[in-house]
């Protein structure tokens, strides 16, 4: 599941997709059709999907795609059963694309379907603050609360014996049971993913969601970037400090602890029982291993194995760093 709340208005024949956003038909596709777009990984026979770096071969090797946008210099890694649109950027290509299947998936203006809590069937459902807007197409578990001035915007839904704090603003979300977000928090607001352009920039579309399953608590003042290709996911029973900044496509395991002023670019994975210092930044597209202890103030620049612990910039084996800092 990518987003169950956009509405994809495909399927489009591939030659007329490619027309539409200006990519050129080197192969002269035809009349295939394509349903959907989507990451290596999950995509199927029936779909379209890209691969932009050579760190993502494995996965390239193994995809079931139809048809991928790619590289030249790339291309040799994509099974024979997957057919090549050969492009220069592939990033720029596939928002194209992705904007064609899912149009309003660019823009995050604020939701003019809310109703005050009190003019909808939450109110006898809901202990409730002031001022509380709910959405459409929202739903929302037992014995919840949510604090005042707080909006739920449209396509979240809302598990059991969950606590939503004041001020806070949430969209195109799944949140499981028992979990508490507090204070000022913003959850599934669209990514910082654009093109740069002198006159102006082009946004990426972000048709994925955030998926924060049981037992978890967001800190007051934390940020959690909703997916672009793929969710946004935070592991049961993991606890995120204040002010940390979750950004799009990241993978947070189970049990896993982050400490506050934390930063996380996009696409990186974490493993399970991690834990994570203070104003630690963690780079993007790295895979952390389970039991990795991350010290406060470090800089995560490469991936790290199971059962390591690291601390300084660039992150380093915690030994090592204490003998070069004697």
């Amino acid at each position: 599941m990518i987003n169950p709340f956009f509405k994809n208005v495909g399927p489009f024949e591939i030659q007329k997709l490619l027309v539409n956003t200006g990519i050129s038909n080197n192969e002269n596709f035809k009349k295939d059709k394509i349903y959907n777009v989507s990451d290596l990984q999950n995509a199927t026979k029936k779909d379209l999907t890209f691969f932009h770096s050579k760190n993502y071969s494995s996965a390239a090797s193994r995809t079931k795609a139809s048809y991928c946008v790619t590289l030249e210099s790339l291309s040799q890694f994509l099974p024979n059963t997957c057919k090549k649109i050969i492009v220069k950027n592939v990033l720029l290509s596939i928002a194209k694309i992705t904007k064609e299947f899912y149009p309003k998936s660019i823009v995050d203006d604020f939701d003019e379907t809310v109703k005050d809590i009190s003019k909808t069937s939450f109110k006898k459902k809901v202990k409730f603050g002031k001022n509380v807007l709910i959405g459409k197409n929202v739903k929302i578990g037992r014995n919840c609360l949510i604090g005042h001035n707080t909006i739920i915007e449209k396509n979240v839904i809302i598990g059991a014996n969950c606590s939503i704090g004041s001020n806070v603003i949430i969209r195109n979300t799944i949140i499981k049971n028992n979990v508490n977000i507090l204070d000022g928090c913003v959850v599934g607001k669209k990514g910082f993913g654009f093109f740069p352009n002198k006159e102006k920039n082009i946004r990426y579309p972000h048709i994925g969601i955030v998926m924060i399953n049981e037992n978890c608590e967001i800190g007051c003042g934390s940020t959690i970037d909703r997916g672009s290709l793929s969710n946004t996911i935070i592991g049961k029973n993991t606890y995120i400090d204040n002010q940390v900044h979750i950004a799009h496509n990241n993978k947070i395991g189970d049990n896993c602890i982050i400490a506050g002023q934390v930063g996380f670019a996009g696409s990186s994975l974490l493993g399970n029982n991690v834990m994570v210092g203070g104003q630690a930044g963690i780079s993007g597209h790295l895979k952390i291993g389970n039991n990795v202890h991350i010290g406060g103030g470090s800089g995560v620049i490469d991936d790290i194995s199971d059962n390591t612990k690291v601390m300084g910039y660039p992150a380093k084996n915690l030994r090592d760093f204490i003998k070069n800092n004697r």
